[in-house]
């Protein structure tokens, strides 16, 4: 969910520049390098070139993410609240270890028996 929030919200701009038709260089974070280095002198990026005729171009893309976000708190009432806090308490508990339980007649020794006492009271179960 975190992921969807961060996703939706995220916003970044994509910068290309074109010298004639050709994509020279492109960038997602910063401006995008020009093509001077590249290409020699009374090529496209020349001052007197770029005076005469257009042909070295830039283009901007940018992708907006979504500024608001949808807040339902007020919509959160009183049950809602005793449910969320049962549901989790509850879902809590499923995964607790039953190794902390102590048994207290573990260790328990019965007395020892010297008579037998089903037949000094003569009780048998049929």
């Amino acid at each position: 969910m975190a992921l969807l929030v961060l996703f939706s919200t995220f916003s970044f701009t994509v910068e290309k520049h074109f010298c004639g038709e050709f994509l020279v260089a492109i960038s997602y974070f910063g401006n995008a390098d020009d093509c001077v280095a590249e290409v020699e002198d009374g090529s496209c990026d020349a001052p007197q070139v770029v005076k005469k005729k257009k042909c070295c171009k830039d283009e901007i893309q940018q992708i907006e993410g979504q500024d608001i976000l949808k807040n339902d708190v007020e919509k959160f009432d009183l049950e809602k609240q005793h449910f969320l806090v049962a549901f989790v308490a509850s879902y809590y508990n499923l995964f607790n270890d039953l190794e902390g339980e102590k048994v207290p007649h573990k260790y328990y020794n019965p007395p020892k028996l010297t008579k037998d006492i089903q037949l000094l009271h003569e009780v048998f179960i049929i």
